[in-house]
């Protein structure tokens, strides 16, 4: 009895007793491992793909690069790891002491105590060469493999920032953010140039419609957010959109993003354009700011002087002229925001862009679209818009922004098939 009793006493004092713990490997991106401030060999793991190899009689150099950031984290190895399987493209993973860099190229360095190849990469057959610079017309034969070059990666990480940027404009400004339909019954735009819905053949009912009515890939949610317009007074939506354009020009696509927005209580044009004036060079600062590098590469080796034409663009409020004048501003290729009003309306245009924004105050006067809809013999399908203005109705106008157009006009991206991950268009949809 004696004995258990010293037993058990000496088996809780050994579960009470602190253990040995070994610390564990702090995983960290590529991103954050170059802004670490401490740098004092601390153990880390990065994982990514192999940028660049340099092999010296007594130390190996690798750079490694995750997409998290532009530029690569320096690797420094015995050179007894070099290998064949350390290659340009293959994935890797690496522990170590994360270090002050003795050079001045940067700041610190993963000084490698393990390198694990996660997957292969034959270099020689891989379509991007290391230290090439390709053209973006020949990355885009390659959709399933481009964003793994620099200049998409700094693009893509542009896009990511500035769709994160358009949505806190909206909601630091009051908006409500509304999920708007993809398949829809009405075309918005009434330009005809739309893609029809239909379930596949094997599911297909003779003679009858999924949705009892012909449906399309939407053209614009703005018929949608003029309905949550008459319930919240300031509405925005953000999503893919469709147009059947029969055109491979470097302004089209056959799906690409908007930004809309609609604004009850609005009375005129003016204020519409300080609306859109601030998506503008609020997003666009914020993407200057937390991409410095991304948006300096597209300037530097792509659009040369598009840094000088972007700062010029914040600097100065948005112009109001006449259609003549806008015609004859862009054909001088003007550096300046363009406006070119028409009745209750207005469009923001672009010197090698084209149209950036379009917007106008909405048809509020009920008896008015009753008669346009009647003479159009389109009363019974259009009986709910028609319902907006017969309940509680109020001023109100919106506007519409194309996305990739946007990432062209501050990137100075001469095709918009590179500012998407997945081009759609004409004769094309890859992957």
């Amino acid at each position: 009895m004696f004995g258990a009793r010293c037993l058990l006493r000496a088996l809780r004092s050994c579960s009470s007793a602190p253990c040995p713990r070994h610390k564990p490997t702090a995983k960290l991106s590529v991103r954050d491992a170059l802004g670490a401030q401490n740098a004092s060999g601390e153990l880390v793991k990065v994982q990514g793909w192999i940028r660049s190899v340099r092999s010296q009689k007594e130390v190996l150099f690798l750079h490694v690069n995750d997409g998290s950031s532009l530029e690569s984290l320096q690797v420094v190895a015995d050179s007894s790891f070099d290998s064949r399987e350390l290659a340009f493209g293959s994935s890797v993973e690496v522990q170590g002491q994360l270090v002050k860099s003795l050079s001045k190229r940067q700041n610190v360095e993963l000084k490698a105590e393990k390198i694990e190849v996660v997957g292969n990469c034959d270099a020689k057959a891989f379509p991007f060469k290391y230290k090439e610079r390709h053209p973006l017309e020949y990355l885009r034969q390659y959709p399933h493999l481009r964003c793994r070059t620099n200049v998409l990666g700094s693009i893509l990480r542009v896009r990511s920032e500035a769709t994160a940027a358009i949505h806190s404009f909206f909601k630091d400004s009051g908006f409500v953010h509304i999920h708007t339909p993809v398949i829809t019954s009405n075309d918005c735009e009434g330009a005809g140039e739309l893609f029809q819905v239909e379930p596949s053949s094997k599911i297909k009912v003779p003679e009858e419609n999924f949705f009892n009515v012909p449906v399309f890939l939407t053209v614009s949610g703005q018929l949608h957010l003029e309905v949550m317009s008459g319930a919240f007074t300031q509405v925005f939506t953000f999503g893919p959109t469709f147009r059947a354009e029969n055109s491979q020009s470097r302004r089209h696509l056959a799906e690409f993003y908007m930004v809309e927005a609609e604004i009850s209580f609005l009375e005129s044009l003016q204020d519409l354009m300080q609306v859109m004036e601030g998506l503008f060079k609020t997003t666009t600062m914020t993407v200057l700011s937390n991409c410095p590098e991304d948006v300096e590469l597209c300037h530097k080796f792509i659009a040369p002087g598009q840094k000088d034409r972007l700062e010029h663009m914040l600097k100065n409020n948005f112009l109001i002229i006449s259609y003549t004048e806008a015609v004859e501003i862009l054909k001088q290729a003007s550096q300046n925001f363009t406006f070119t009003p028409e009745v209750a309306a207005v469009d923001l245009l672009v010197p090698g862009v084209g149209e950036l924004f379009g917007g106008s105050l909405r048809e509020e006067r009920y008896h008015f679209l009753e008669q346009q809809l009647a003479r159009s013999g389109l009363t019974e399908a259009y009986q709910w818009y028609l319902d907006l203005r017969r309940f509680g109705s109020v001023p109100h106008g919106g506007f519409g922004m194309g996305f990739e157009r946007y990432l062209q006009c501050i990137l100075g991206i001469d095709n918009i098939k590179d500012v998407i991950p997945f081009p759609r268009f004409t004769h094309s949809c890859l992957l």
